[in-house]
């Protein structure tokens, strides 16, 4: 038996990986965190299948639920947005399970950030202007920042921003990080991404609180960086016709074979 965290994507039902609805399929009991995951991806339960949702349980529950199925022999699908590898609260489930000998599996999703690029038709890193994403977010009642992680470290970088968690917090965004991109850097806030109801607001640092609306007061990500301008920036040499390409691989099978014998 085993407890299968899977990441469930943004939002848009379609949008999770074959593995993660083929194990939701296979599995008698299905945890999800009815806040964020559309309820249409329940539909690949099995006929039967016991479906809890996590949103009012707390950690204890939650973790006697998959010590309840293990102790029946029966699979979990614990559904959670996004990927499991940010803000999941995927790591100390984890923990309370290896302590009770329980097996877990992970299953990525695609993470809020890449739905919002898509959305906005962006590619956050461009030549000459940014070759870097940050993923971050502002200090909130469920965790803390470490020192150190602050917007204005991240922002002196000059990378892209994702600013996860904070819509509620514009006006200590905006103060963060004006010194560094300045008062007319490009901002992008994706609301919901790739949800039916989706809103995209393209802004300044300059403009930004005033133009986002009242409505948008959470599950709303922050793109922050001149690569969102999508001007400006040189082309790479990746597709250029004098590049060199005797090292890049035919196929993706040639790829693994190449790295296996020490190619690079």
């Amino acid at each position: 038996m085993t407890v299968h965290f899977i990441g469930a994507g943004p939002g848009a039902a379609d949008l999770i990986t074959l593995r993660g609805r083929d194990l939701i399929a296979a599995c008698p009991v299905c945890l999800y965190a009815g806040s964020l995951v559309p309820e249409a991806l329940l539909r690949h339960c099995p006929d039967g299948a016991r479906i809890v949702n996590t949103a009012p349980l707390d950690l204890d529950a939650i973790v006697a639920e998959c010590k309840a199925a293990h102790d029946a022999g029966q699979d979990v699908a614990r559904l959670h947005s996004g990927d499991l590898s940010v803000w999941s609260a995927m790591g100390e489930q984890i923990r309370r399970l290896k302590a009770e000998g329980i097996p877990v599996s992970v299953t990525p999703g695609v993470p809020s950030f890449a739905a919002a690029a898509a959305a906005l038709g962006s590619e956050l890193t461009l030549p000459g202007l940014a070759q870097s994403v940050v993923l971050t977010r502002t200090p909130g009642r469920a965790s803390a920042m470490p020192e150190g992680e602050t917007l204005a470290n991240f922002a002196a970088t000059g990378a892209t921003l994702a600013i996860h968690l904070s819509i509620g917090n514009l006006a200590n965004v905006v103060a963060a990080l004006t010194p560094q991109y300045g008062s007319d850097c490009p901002v992008a806030v994706v609301y919901r991404a790739s949800w039916p109801d989706q809103e995209i607001i393209r802004s300044t640092l300059a403009t930004l609180q005033a133009d986002v609306p009242e409505h948008i007061s959470r599950t709303a990500l922050i793109l922050v960086g001149p690569a969102l301008a999508g001007d400006g920036f040189e082309e790479s040499c990746l597709y250029a016709a004098d590049y060199d390409r005797r090292y890049r691989p035919q196929t993706a099978d040639s790829s693994w074979a190449d790295w296996k014998h020490g190619d690079d």
